[in-house]
């Protein structure tokens, strides 16, 4: 049979893409592809935010190639043995390094943003980039969305630290939007009655608020936005009289408790505790809201030279937060996360101080019923280039989904149109046992 040379091209290529699926590659490809993700059991996330930008080679992906802080690049701290193999930590890091046992240290991260901080917060908050057309909710918001509040009286999702967009809920609504608060000792500003507003006031006042509301709600029928903001009234009035505002009581912890969690952050992370055990599913604890070297993690000119403050800071917090965890018996229950926008270059700047690097940086896992005492990711001597496993930010948002039991490869749904619940991401799965 004479063939044409448009069926000739068919035929050859209906041939080498059966002999593609002969080959052992395709294959184990094919049932990777096929095998669902596997499901962790965690119940709650403590994400912990480095606003600025932390340097992986100063901090969790530490090399022995030092630097001089001018023309030779490295490391800028001496480095220490950690209780995972191969693993090196700055010399600042002494508790975790102990610890390690405990941690998962992904070393591999990368995006394509380089220069615009706002632009790489968003990525890391929200696992794509900024749309024009769709506003993407933000890794809180989508587990407060998923898995609701785990008590009565609490919100699913709160925000130690500043509000912001790229925090927020996007298509997914108020719903699964935050609580948020920037001062540990009082608690929400909004939630706090005004000094005089006695109980039978307040009874007045919320029986005054619900007439309104109900007569708002009536003369718009059918409308979501003013119905989902009604239910968040409803939402802040039961905050206001359960459990969830004795969480802030601070001082009623054990003095030894609040001693071992040290400064301002480590009081935030001893309160993103009391708030899990209320029930709260997601905390996002942010480092940032008081510049303890004047920069944060933005550690361009002389603010490298202080990085030190925050990395004692940040190690005698999070070990504490473990340890903490451990002994309420939550570690495994809970899942904690040290995420930042971006890496820093080996190489220094005119001042000192080292520019943004998205290529290759760093994040953190621990607790959360994963396999731990193991790292992800190799890196080349100066921390710079992705020898193996790159883990992309999707896969970061796969993983951190699947350990909280929810499905990475399900749909969210904005105005009747399915959006994947990550951006093509793929669970770590080595991460479960």
């Amino acid at each position: 049979m004479k063939l044409s040379r448009r069926q000739f091209i068919a035929h050859s290529a209906a041939a080498a893409s059966i002999a593609a699926l002969r080959t052992p590659a395709f294959a184990e490809e094919k049932k990777t592809a096929l095998t669902p993700p596997p499901l962790g059991k965690a119940e709650h996330c403590l994400f912990i935010w480095l606003s600025g930008g932390m340097s992986h080679l100063d901090t969790f992906d530490a090399k022995t190639t030092k630097g001089d802080g001018l023309k030779k690049p490295g490391c800028y701290y001496d480095t220490i043995e950690t209780a995972i193999p191969g693993v090196r930590f700055c010399e600042h890091l002494p508790r975790l390094a102990k610890m390690a046992g405990h941690l998962v240290p992904l070393r591999t991260v990368n995006h394509t943003v380089i220069d615009e901080h706002a632009a790489a917060v968003n990525r890391m908050h929200t696992g794509r980039p900024v749309s024009g057309s769709v506003v993407y909710p933000s890794i809180g918001s989508i587990i407060a969305h998923q898995r609701k509040a785990a008590g009565e009286g609490v919100p699913p999702y709160v925000l130690i630290g500043y509000p912001s967009a790229t925090r927020g809920p996007g298509f997914l609504g108020p719903k699964a939007g935050y609580v948020y608060l920037t001062d540990t000792a009082a608690g929400p500003a909004g939630l706090t009655r005004m000094p005089g507003i006695t109980d039978d006031r307040q009874k007045r006042r919320e029986s005054l608020l619900a007439s309104l509301r109900s007569d708002y709600v009536g003369r718009n029928p059918g409308d979501k936005l003013v119905q989902d903001y009604d239910d968040a009234i409803g939402e802040v009035f039961k905050l206001q009289g359960g459990d969830f505002m004795k969480a802030f009581d601070l001082a009623s912890e054990p003095g030894s408790i609040r001693q071992s969690y040290g400064d301002e952050f480590g009081q935030r992370c001893m309160l993103a505790r009391r708030l899990i055990q209320r029930g709260v599913r997601f905390v996002e604890v942010g480092f940032n809201l008081n510049f303890v070297n004047g920069a944060g993690w933005d550690t361009h000119n002389a603010a490298q030279k202080q990085q030190h403050a925050l990395i004692q800071r940040l190690d005698e917090g999070v070990s504490a937060l473990i340890t903490d965890l451990k002994n309420q018996h939550l570690l495994d229950k809970t899942l904690i996360v040290i995420a930042t926008e971006f890496g820093r270059p080996a190489a220094f700047d005119a001042g000192g101080g080292r520019g943004h690097y998205g290529k290759c940086f760093s994040a953190v896992l621990a607790g959360g019923g994963l396999r731990t005492g193991q790292f992800v990711g190799t890196t080349d001597d100066l921390a710079m280039n992705i020898v193996e496993e790159p883990v992309s930010v999707p896969d970061l948002f796969a993983t951190i989904f699947a350990t909280m039991g929810i499905n990475p490869a399900k749909n969210l749904i904005a105005d009747e149109r399915p959006v994947p619940i990550t951006d093509k991401g793929e669970v770590i799965r080595k991460l479960f046992v």
